[in-house]
């Protein structure tokens, strides 16, 4: 488990972390998602002990981490897959880290195992690919079969069944009851891992909830409706709260109104319908609704609320 309480970290000026409290509970793989510059990373630094909070606290299994006598047997963490000696051999990674713990060579041919690099096991780190860099990573966070694991983008550089893979593990982990915190940047990964998200927003938690309340909260449902006789439908759905468009011939989106209530005024009008759909939000689109108020780094477009707040100042 890892509980963060009121935890702040400041750089001069600048608050990257701002009074963040969670609690990542075992057997549930729980995202960790934000724009970047949002503060996941360096939430991630301080609950491992690479950054000291200016403020609160954060411990992992009871314990702040640099109280833990054999840290990697509690968590297994991968922050930076390139933080190797390019010079070694994964094999030899593997077991210099193995070493400052007692954990035995077995234990290190298991995780080349796992995480399939037997083929490059003896070679070295500096010609890996991006994807296998990625495995060595995590293979050095399972190596001492920890009871919680932090990731910081696994899936990065992995190939489609590398990136199916991950999934797997971590859902598997997270059904033996231990703590996952899973951070990624790809939403349609983490819709299919995730079962609980916290959100972080310009250093806040601005979510902390399953992934099925945060679609529901930060989204409408869309009803798709298809008939002949769209028009007069149209017309009897009308309402100030209910908006209605019209985006093919004879085929309405209507936001405001259930699918239930619009089948029943259709059957009490004798209208017939071709299609009645309930379009559920993705993830990306209740994160994108969530957090657009808090991206400190936008591509085009207009500017946000904040951003011409902070551009008149």
């Amino acid at each position: 488990m890892i509980q963060a309480e009121s935890l702040t970290k400041r750089y001069g000026s600048k608050t990257a972390v701002d009074a963040v409290g969670f609690t990542v509970q075992p057997g549930k793989v729980t995202g960790f998602l934000g724009p970047n510059g949002a503060g996941k990373s360096t939430t991630m630094r301080m609950i491992v002990g690479l950054d000291r909070p200016t403020s609160g606290s954060v411990t992992v299994n009871g314990k702040q981490y640099r109280d833990h006598r054999a840290p990697l047997r509690e968590v297994g963490v991968l922050l930076d897959a390139k933080a190797v000696h390019t010079g070694r051999s994964a094999y030899n990674h593997l077991l210099a880290l193995a070493a400052t713990h007692s954990i035995p060579a077995s234990r290190v041919r298991e995780v080349i195992e796992q995480t399939g690099l037997e083929s490059v096991a003896r070679k070295r780190v500096g010609g890996f690919s991006l994807g296998m860099g990625q495995r060595l990573g995590i293979a050095a966070a399972l190596l001492g079969d920890p009871a919680t694991l932090i990731l910081d983008e696994p899936v990065n550089g992995l190939d489609p069944e590398g990136v199916q893979w991950v999934r797997h593990l971590v859902r598997n982990l997270a059904a033996e009851g231990r703590t996952v915190l899973l951070s990624s940047h790809l939403m349609s990964e983490m819709a299919l891992t995730a079962d609980h998200l916290i959100v972080l927003g310009r250093g806040r938690v601005i979510a902390d909830a399953p992934v099925s309340a945060v679609i529901a909260a930060a989204t409408s449902n869309t009803v798709r409706v298809r008939s002949p006789h769209s028009n007069h439908l149209a017309s009897l759905l009308a309402q100030p709260d209910v908006t209605i468009s019209n985006v093919e011939h004879d085929v309405l989106e209507i936001v405001g109104v259930s699918a239930a209530e619009i089948g029943d005024e259709a059957a009490r009008a004798g209208i017939a319908l071709h299609e009645l759909t309930t379009i559920a939000a993705s993830l990306e689109e209740a994160y994108m609704s969530l957090t657009q108020n808090d991206v400190e780094y936008r591509t085009g477009g207009s500017p946000s609320h904040t951003e011409l707040q902070e551009a008149a100042r």
